[in-house]
């Protein structure tokens, strides 16, 4: 299974967080949304630094660019 985009899976972990915070769950319905969120959060950190590298290696290309 591919990862989600990052946008999917940053409003998919805003959605797992807000029913963790509501709470009122069973201990095991918690746990499996605790370990989706941290799989999500997951996901969201490798799109940004992967977003990060292009800035990085863009930057690096104008800054050598000869004036």
């Amino acid at each position: 299974m591919t990862d989600p985009g990052y946008e999917q899976a940053r409003d998919e972990l805003a959605e797992v967080v807000a029913k963790l915070e509501a709470g009122g769950l069973p201990l095991e319905d918690s746990l499996a949304l605790w370990e989706r969120g941290e799989a999500l959060a997951k996901v969201c950190d490798r799109h940004l630094a992967g977003a990060r590298e292009r800035i990085e290696t863009a930057l690096a290309a104008v800054e050598a660019e000869p004036d």
